[in-house]
């Protein structure tokens, strides 16, 4: 291939990779900010709408190991194609229905299905594939798609949410959802450049289950698993989920709780471009255990916010920095340590360990508020958490014995 088409390659899957993701967490973000307003409008629960977040991250944890094995088979067009048409779905109607069940099947369900394809996971597998030099870098920025986004678009949904209704930003979601699918679909690289691979057919042609078996078999696997779980738990379960209500909780009204949201997903731009960018430079698994720490750090300033708009504004900056960015970290070391030919579906059953640790902070925190009318214990749990998963992953070499992995995937 070559440099320029190589370049306009990049560009284009890096380019169309973060608005992709940025209007797919977009729309998991949604749930957290229309929760106060179903609970008055409809009288759902905090316990139902809580659990409906869990049950969507328990779906993309069934989809997320699929969609990553069929991301090395057959690239990631095809793959963020069917998610964005499903995720469009979902949202249509979620805004034409009152039922319970039909909301459900419709968030949880068919949504859930396009938050499994349209992942981090899926993207940083395809920038392996298609970018030569600083994947690191370019991870990063493809990935802070995730969380860049929701910086214009969070607001946005509020604003709709306070002059029109809460359905009217589902109906803007499922639009936005059809456009960026017609972009992807004229304009995403095709076919990815498996012939990086061609060197050992005899792993391009292993079967799902060896592959399964010998990734499950790496200790660094299994790290990257549990500390990744923990991640999941202290994002996108007890933060994506329930921030926005706290916000609220404490005094602040939707646009102010929805601005410190944006702004914490502007610096998590920032926060996994750098993390991209350093880890193509230092120690990776140092980078990542300091992530995991400063995060823990961070929960303690959330439990003091009070009444503090300011508190909660420094709260949003520092968690930002470290939100994601254990993305692209991991995605580094998933690559190095257990293999690109095989990273769709290594790194599709660490998100789904990501997805069920969601799953689990989602809904614990939705039962602690009924019950204690409060949420300083999911805090205080996070803060434990993040620190353990600081230290597990300190137990990683930067660098593998690359024969014994190669020999583990055969």
């Amino acid at each position: 291939m070559k440099p320029a088409q190589q370049n306009r390659t990049a560009i284009l899957t890096i380019g169309l990779s973060f608005v992709a993701l940025a209007l797919a967490f977009s729309a998991r973000a949604s749930l957290g900010l229309v929760i106060p307003v179903l609970e008055l409008e409809l009288d759902w629960s905090r316990s139902f709408t809580s659990s409906a977040a869990a049950v969507a991250l328990l779906v993309m944890a069934v989809i997320a190991p699929f969609g990553g094995r069929l991301v090395d088979k057959k690239g990631a067009r095809a793959i963020l194609l069917v998610g964005l048409g499903a995720l469009a779905i979902g949202c249509f109607l979620v805004a034409a229905t009152t039922d319970p069940i039909v909301f459900f099947l419709a968030f949880s369900g068919i949504a859930a299905v396009g938050f499994g394809l349209v992942a981090t996971h899926v993207v940083s597998t395809a920038v392996e594939q298609e970018v030569e030099t600083n994947r690191g870098l370019a991870t990063g920025f493809a990935t802070s798609g995730s969380t860049g986004g929701q910086f214009v678009f969070v607001p946005l949904l509020a604003m709709l949410i306070g002059t029109y209704d809460w359905r009217m930003a589902f109906v803007a979601l499922g639009l936005g959802a059809l456009v960026v699918m017609f972009c992807i679909y004229l304009w995403f690289p095709q076919n990815t450049r498996r012939t990086m691979f061609s060197a050992d057919q005899k792993e391009s042609q292993s079967s799902l289950g060896d592959d399964l078996l010998n990734i499950l078999k790496l200790p660094t696997f299994q790290i990257l698993f549990w500390s990744y779980f923990i991640c999941g738990y202290t994002t996108s379960g007890v933060i994506e989920t329930h921030f926005l209500p706290y916000a609220i909780f404490c005094g602040f009204g939707p646009v102010p709780s929805a601005s410190a949201y944006g702004l914490l997903s502007a610096i998590n731009l920032a926060g996994m471009i750098l993390a991209g960018w350093l880890s193509d430079r230092m120690n990776r698994p140092l980078l990542l255990g300091i992530i995991y720490l400063i995060r823990g750090f961070t929960f303690i300033i959330l439990v003091n916010v009070g009444t503090s708009f300011e508190t909660l504004i420094f709260f949003s900056i520092l968690f930002g920095l470290v939100d994601y960015s254990t993305v692209p970290v991991t995605a580094s070391l998933v690559a190095s340590h257990i293999g690109r030919s095989v990273m769709g579906l290594a790194f599709g059953l660490i998100s789904a360990g990501h997805q069920v640790g969601a799953a689990v902070g989602a809904y614990f925190g939705g039962v602690l508020y009924d019950i204690y009318a409060q949420y300083t214990w999911v805090w205080w749990s996070s803060v434990c958490l993040a620190v353990f998963a600081g230290i597990l992953v300190f137990l990683i070499k930067d660098r593998p014995a690359l024969p014994s992995v190669q020999e583990a995937l055969h």
